[in-house]
């Protein structure tokens, strides 16, 4: 299973907490008081609810609580790091492993079902990467709420000749979640380098995208990701389409037009349906990111992404990227491998 370590900066203090579900080395914590210790415990380090919050939902009292996180201190599974076994944990990520031909799955487990399940991956995201990146690697990286929220997980340190592209244009609206700021500040952690496509998301017209490529200096940078080591992407629901409706790219006779031909979601605004196929729509001619023949050429092909809206998204964009590494949460990673 994996061993995702999740560092979290507490709001208001100035010390961290890491909190760990680690695979199992010696025996697995199987019993139901191991269990909710370790939940608990997410929830209290890494998920920031309180006491009361985590007894409510637990079904226990708030002392109960207080004693478990003890307890997990005392056994030296919080430290500076939490260490803990969820065997059903370990159980869902060998089956993705097995049933995608996945060299890892890593799922965060969640305090409750209808729990947002963004944080949750974002930390284990956060962690997964801070363990894999090294020096002289070049990354290509998306964007969105699940990568920007990884930040705070990733453990900061520089690494030689670090390369970060960031693999799609900006966004209309220059929020948090813009590519550009994903990519610049995921650079800036490693102290790497940082190479942005200086253009729109979607543009006009293939003419457009063309002339931009040929002409203005894009196809250097598109080259680039032509020897990726790693790529690491996210993916949209077509249901919301939030990502699309933040940058203001996507109407709703647009959306509606891409559900008609069996869009489920998007990588990179590359729009495909459930069976990982590109959908027949001008807009994937129009978007000035990195194609997806590109993206299945990197060694490391990292997915992560979750929630109830996105889990055809999720079943599409196994068979479109062919990830070697897949991130989500426990529910999101039961619906898959209940529909898939």
């Amino acid at each position: 299973m994996s061993k995702a370590k999740v560092q979290k900066q507490a709001a208001g203090t100035t010390g961290s907490a890491e909190m760990a579900a680690a695979r199992p080395r010696s025996s697995a914590i199987s019993s139901k008081t191991d269990r909710l210790r370790v939940r608990a415990a997410w929830m209290y380090f890494v998920e920031q609810k309180t006491q009361n919050e985590i007894a409510e939902i637990l079904g226990i009292g708030r002392v109960s609580v207080v004693r478990m996180l003890a307890e997990a201190r005392s056994r030296n599974e919080v430290k500076i790091t939490i260490e803990g076994d969820l065997a059903e944990i370990t159980s869902i990520e060998r089956a993705l492993e097995e049933r995608f031909g996945l060299q890892r799955a890593v799922v965060a487990p969640l305090s409750q079902p209808g729990a947002d399940p963004i944080p949750a991956i974002s930390a284990a995201t956060g962690s997964f990467v801070s363990d894999v990146v090294a020096a002289g690697m070049s990354v290509g990286v998306g964007w969105g709420r699940t990568l920007f929220g990884s930040l705070p997980f990733m453990r900061a340190r520089p690494l030689a000749d670090f390369k970060v592209i960031s693999l799609l244009g900006g966004v209309g609206v220059a929020r948090r979640f813009n590519p550009a700021e994903f990519a610049w500040r995921f650079a800036r952690a490693f102290q790497g380098d940082g190479y942005l496509i200086p253009a729109p998301a979607v543009v006009d017209s293939v003419e457009t995208k063309t002339a931009l490529i040929e002409r203005c200096g894009l196809h250097e940078i598109l080259t680039l990701a032509d020897t990726l080591d790693a790529v690491l992407v996210s993916v949209g629901g077509i249901a919301s389409a939030t990502t699309f409706y933040r940058g203001g790219y996507l109407s709703e006779a647009m959306r509606e037009a891409l559900a008609g031909k069996g869009a489920v979601g998007d990588i990179l605004y590359h729009f495909y349906d459930r069976d990982g196929a590109l959908v027949d729509h001008p807009i994937n001619d129009r978007v000035m990111s990195v194609d997806v023949d590109r993206l299945r050429r990197a060694r490391m092909r990292i997915l992560t992404s979750g929630g109830a809206d996105k889990i055809d998204a999720l079943i599409g964009a196994m068979k479109l990227v062919e990830p070697t590494v897949f991130i989500t949460d426990e529910e999101s990673a039961r619906q898959v491998l209940a529909l898939a």
